[in-house]
Formats: structure tokens, C-alpha cells, sequence
């Protein structure tokens, strides 16, 4: 197992009955909405992992995410600043979020994304939709 150097991105974990946590990573280009849908994945329950920057690693056929350390447990409010957050230490990752300017496809085709030689489900979405949150919830839901 090696950590790599981190990627520009926020991960989420939501607790799961029977299989436990597991994690999303969003990503998405600076101003997007990763910490904004971070703050509204707390807000129903899920906990911080990371913000703004996330370590990826392989370690047998998973994959995992966890935070560096100097970053650990905070998050970026917009317009507020860095506050605190309840946080999840290493998590599976399950699934990414690419968070798109553009109104993504009404029916996409399934797509993965790639990291560390392991594929993961790719969700595309708009960040600031209201219904974000529940298409997070839904796409995660049979992982």
C-alpha cells in the first residue's frame, strides 16, 4: 500500500448496515460545489473525510481515501471559513462524483474513473442542484 501524492477533491462516507462505511469522491474544478454538497451530505447524516484534498490508495482489491494530516477534520464554508467537522478515517471507496458546469445527460451511459489501477462508478452531476444530495444518495445506494 502506498498513499500518493493528494488529489484535489473532497470525500464523503456514509455508514451502510451490514457492509459498513464507504466513501464517495467528489471532484470538480475550484468553485464547483465539492465543499458546498459536503456540507449538505453532513447535514443528512454523512461524515467528512476530507476536504479540498484527499489521499487515494490501493490496498488489495480496494480502493481507500483518508485525509492528509494537516487538514484532517476541517472543511471550507463559503463565506463562513474553516469550521470543524465530525470526521471518518480511512474509508472504501465506492463511488466518484464529477461535479460539471454543463447540465449533465438525462440518461448517461454507466462510466468508471480510474485511480490507482482500480475502477470505481462515476456519477456526473451539478453540484448547486437541490436535488444533488438524493442523486448522491441513489447512486451510492446499490454499492
Amino acid at each position: 500500500m502506498s498513499i500518493a501524492q493528494p488529489l484535489h477533491a473532497t470525500a464523503m462516507a456514509q455508514w451502510k448496515p451490514g457492509t459498513g462505511w464507504r466513501a464517495i469522491l467528489i471532484s470538480g474544478p475550484s468553485g464547483a460545489g465539492k465543499s458546498d454538497l459536503a456540507l449538505r451530505l453532513i447535514g443528512r447524516g454523512w461524515r467528512l473525510v476530507a476536504d479540498d484534498y484527499v489521499h487515494v490508495f490501493a490496498s488489495g482489491e480496494g480502493l481507500y481515501v483518508t485525509a492528509p494530516d494537516t487538514i484532517r477534520g476541517r472543511i471550507e464554508a463559503r463565506g463562513l471559513g474553516i469550521i470543524g467537522a465530525c470526521v471518518q478515517g480511512v474509508v472504501r471507496l465506492v463511488l466518484a462524483v464529477d461535479l460539471v458546469e454543463a447540465a449533465p445527460e438525462r440518461l448517461p451511459d454507466p462510466e468508471m474513473r480510474n485511480l490507482g489501477g482500480r475502477s470505481v462508478p462515476l456519477l456526473r452531476l451539478s453540484g448547486f442542484e437541490a436535488s444533488a444530495v438524493e442523486k448522491v444518495a441513489a447512486a451510492i445506494a446499490p454499492l
